[in-house]
C-alpha cells in the first residue's frame, strides 16, 4: 500500500478561493507514487465552497474538511487578527493533539502555489527537530524587524523562520509539550506581536528548527532562490489577486485560471480600489512603526520569559 502523506491547510470562507488555487497547484505537481490526504482545518465553511474544492479529488488525493470549532472554543478569544494575518493561522498549533495518528505532517498557508513535488519536502529527514522551515527573509532583511526578533522575542533574526510552509515533527511537538506551552503563554500574557502565532512558534521551537533552502518557501522579494523554486509564497501584504506587480505573481494566475473561483478572484481584484491600495501602503508603514513600539514595551517575550 502506498504511504499516505498528510498535508494541512487552514482557511475561512474569505480565503477559500486561494486555498483552491494552492491545492490545485499541489495536486498538479505531486508525485503519483504516494497517497495524499489534504486536511483543511476550519471553524465553519459554506458547503458550496467545500464542494467546489472537493471537485479536485481524484485517485491518490483525498480532501477532508475538519471543523475544529469545539477544540478552540475556550481559547479563540485570545487569537488576534493582526494586519494581514488571520486567526485561522493559529489552528496549526493544535494539529498534534487533534490528529494523534500522525507523527509527521506538512502545513501550508493558502496564499501560495506549489511548483515542485511536495512529496520531496515531506521526505526530508527532520531528525529530532520539531520543525523544518525556511528563513523569513522580510524579517532578516528589514532593520525594524530584526530588532523586533532580537529585542522583543529574544531570538537571533538570522534564525527566524516563516511559518507558512512547515514540516512538523508531531512526535517531538508532543514530547516537548509545545501546544501546552503555547496555551499557557497566550492565556497568561497579552503580548503585542506583529506576526501572532509565527512569533510563538519561533520562540517555542527555537534551537529545534531544521532550516530549509528558501526554494521551498520563496517569498516575493528580489532575493536569490536557493535551489529549485518549489513553492512560491505570497507572504507579504501585496497579494497577486490585488496587485499587478507582485514578484512571481504569474504562477498564481496560471492555476487560478483553472479554478471554479476564478471569476470571483477576478472580481475581487477589480474591486480592489486605489483607496484600498493606499490603505495597504499605509499599513506597511504602520507595521514598521509598530515594530519599534513593541521593542520598547515592558510586555515582551524577552523581558517576561527570560527566566524560563
Amino acid at each position: 500500500m502506498q504511504k499516505e502523506i498528510p498535508i494541512f491547510f487552514s482557511t475561512d470562507d474569505n480565503y477559500i478561493p486561494f486555498l483552491d488555487v494552492a491545492v490545485s497547484s499541489l495536486i498538479a505537481n505531486a508525485s503519483p507514487k504516494y497517497q495524499y490526504r489534504i486536511i483543511v482545518l476550519n471553524t465553519g465553511l459554506c458547503q458550496e465552497n467545500i464542494d467546489k474544492v472537493k471537485t479536485q479529488e481524484k485517485d491518490g488525493f483525498v480532501i477532508d474538511f475538519v471543523d475544529i470549532s469545539e477544540s478552540v472554543e475556550n481559547i479563540k478569544s485570545r487569537f488576534k487578527n493582526v494586519y494581514h494575518f488571520s486567526v485561522v493561522t493559529y489552528y496549526r498549533l493544535f494539529i498534534a493533539s487533534l490528529f494523534p495518528q500522525y507523527d509527521k505532517i506538512l502545513y501550508l498557508d493558502c496564499d501560495l502555489v506549489v511548483l515542485g513535488d511536495i512529496s520531496e519536502l515531506y521526505h526530508i529527514d527532520l531528525g529530532d527537530n520539531i520543525l523544518g522551515a525556511c528563513p523569513e527573509m522580510f524579517v532578516q532583511s528589514t532593520p525594524e524587524f530584526r530588532r523586533y526578533a532580537e529585542k522583543a522575542l529574544g531570538l537571533n533574526p538570522d534564525d527566524y523562520f516563516n511559518a507558512g510552509v512547515l514540516m512538523i515533527n508531531l512526535e517531538q511537538f508532543r514530547k516537548d509539550e509545545t501546544e501546552q506551552k503555547f496555551v499557557k503563554l497566550i492565556t497568561e500574557y497579552d503580548f503585542d506581536l506583529l506576526d501572532p502565532d509565527q512569533a510563538y512558534l519561533n520562540y517555542l521551537c527555537r534551537d529545534k528548527i531544521l532550516m530549509l533552502p528558501n526554494g521551498w518557501n520563496k517569498e516575493p522579494m528580489p532575493i536569490p532562490c536557493e535551489g529549485k523554486k518549489n513553492i512560491v509564497h505570497y507572504a507579504l501584504y501585496k497579494k497577486p489577486w490585488q496587485y499587478d506587480d507582485v514578484i512571481d505573481g504569474n504562477y498564481f494566475w496560471q492555476y487560478a485560471e483553472k479554478s471554479p473561483f476564478y471569476e470571483l478572484i477576478c472580481q475581487r481584484k477589480a474591486d480592489f480600489s486605489e483607496e484600498d491600495r493606499a490603505k495597504k501602503d499605509e499599513m506597511a508603514k504602520e507595521i514598521l512603526d509598530h515594530a519599534n513600539k513593541i521593542v520598547v514595551s515592558e510586555v515582551t517575550f524577552q523581558n517576561k520569559l527570560t527566566d524560563r
